[in-house]
């Protein structure tokens, strides 16, 4: 059985890793290089027991906020867009107590699943990532907060996850990094387990050792449309490679669309509605060699301002900010200098105006819920499966949901044809 996985970002490269074991010929398509969307620059941090949901019922107060201030970390800029105003109705209508519970608890299942499934490949492939498991703490600003969270982490705490609510004293004693911005932290809810990796290593390892593998891959390509059989399977995708207008055909029995947010459009020509939206956001990452003492090792996340940080090898990651301004993909250069000011005030270190700060944006792809979208869907083909959805936890799920997706495939056993006539 063939299997054509498109996206070669981190959610397909699980994908096709998943399915590479399980004995299927794959072929991955992708018209940058791996790695080379959301996920390269992602916040780096493997979140698997602090998983809240962007739609909470906080969020109903912060509206005011959200639509007019041009300093808040998350930004909505409405749109003529039938697409975004579906999604953002959607996302408000799970804006409540009852929905955030429900979710917070599937994503805790998908996130202990999928850490299991990356240990084992770290442990079975010895990939070159920058692996570390030093904890998290999430730092809170006011005491208001960080009672929001406690009680946040005593729903967690129901599905398994261990943490434990702290002062900012103890904070520093975890994070002695912390000790400059001490005086800002009410408290903080730390999670001894958390990890973090450099993303795109992973994605250039899982590259490496799958088309050693057998995997085909067809990077630089750009897809221009399917073809459907006489029942309305997908029998092939065209793609065109390079500068040039010739379409080559890619046949395959079953077909993946792992294209991030951008797979809401090819959804929609073949026939389904997906509330996907892409999140956008940033970061900068610095040079923090081993004995820079401004430097955090363990992960940590300004709440208040919605930045994480995270060190990987001798680099820190600073991401944040959530955008829904559509397929906007360039870089303000406010976004980064807020990024830099962040480092500043948290961790007493400016990089200078002459450093390189490697500035990144990524289109995260979001659901209203939070929670990804992993199978087939009403009305689409029937060998057309879906692997999106995934928010800021992209790095975090995507083993696990791959893994879900490989199963739900296993089902199948009975090719879908070859090109329509």
């Amino acid at each position: 059985m063939h299997a054509c996985v498109l996206g070669a970002g981190i959610v397909g490269l699980a994908t096709a890793y998943a399915l590479q074991r399980q004995g299927w010929r794959v072929t991955v398509i992708d018209q940058g290089p791996v790695g080379g969307g959301a996920s390269g620059g992602n916040g780096a941090q493997l979140s698997y027991s602090y998983v809240q949901p962007l739609a909470d019922a906080s969020v109903w107060g912060q509206l005011p906020k959200l639509l007019f201030s041009p300093d808040s970390p998350l930004k909505l800029r409405p749109q003529w867009s039938v697409h975004q105003w579906r999604w953002g109705a959607a996302f408000l209508a799970a804006c409540n107590d009852d929905t955030s519970r429900r979710t917070t608890g599937a994503l805790l299942a998908l996130a202990a699943r999928s850490r299991l499934a990356f240990d084992a490949l770290l442990d079975r492939e010895g990939l070159a990532c920058d692996f570390t498991r030093t904890g998290k703490l999430v730092v809170y600003r006011s005491r208001e907060a960080l009672a929001a969270a406690e009680r946040q982490m005593a729903l967690q705490r129901e599905w398994g996850s261990e943490q434990e609510s702290v002062s900012a004293a103890r904070c520093v004693e975890l994070e002695p990094a912390l000790a400059h911005d001490a005086a800002g932290i009410a408290g903080a809810i730390h999670t001894p387990s958390e990890c973090a990796a450099d993303c795109r290593k992973v994605c250039e390892g899982l590259h490496a050792l799958l088309a050693a593998r057998g995997v085909q891959f067809i990077l630089g390509a750009r897809v221009s449309g399917f073809l459907r059989d006489a029942r309305g399977a997908v029998s092939a995708v065209r793609v065109q490679r390079g500068a040039g207008t010739e379409e080559l055909p890619v046949e395959a029995d079953h077909f993946v669309l792992a294209l991030g947010s951008d797979s809401t459009a090819w959804a929609e020509r073949l026939g389904m509605r997906v509330p996907v939206y892409p999140l956008k956001g940033y970061s900068i990452t610095l040079d923090a060699p081993a004995g820079a003492a401004w430097a955090p090792h363990v992960n940590v996340t300004d709440a208040a301002r919605k930045v994480v940080f995270a060190r990987i090898g001798d680099r820190l990651r600073v991401a944040g900010m959530a955008e829904l301004v559509g397929d906007d993909r360039s870089i303000p250069p406010d976004r980064i200098a807020r990024l830099r000011a962040t480092v500043a005030t948290v961790f007493g270190h400016d990089p200078g105006d002459g450093a390189d700060l490697r500035p990144w944006t990524g289109m995260r792809p979001a659901t209203p819920t939070g929670l990804p979208i992993v199978g087939r869907q009403p009305g689409g083909p029937v060998n057309l499966w879906l692997h999106t959805g995934h928010g800021a936890l992209g790095f975090t799920l995507s083993f696990g949901t791959a893994e879900q997706l490989a199963e739900a495939l296993a089902q199948e056993r009975r090719p879908h044809g070859a090109l329509a006539g």
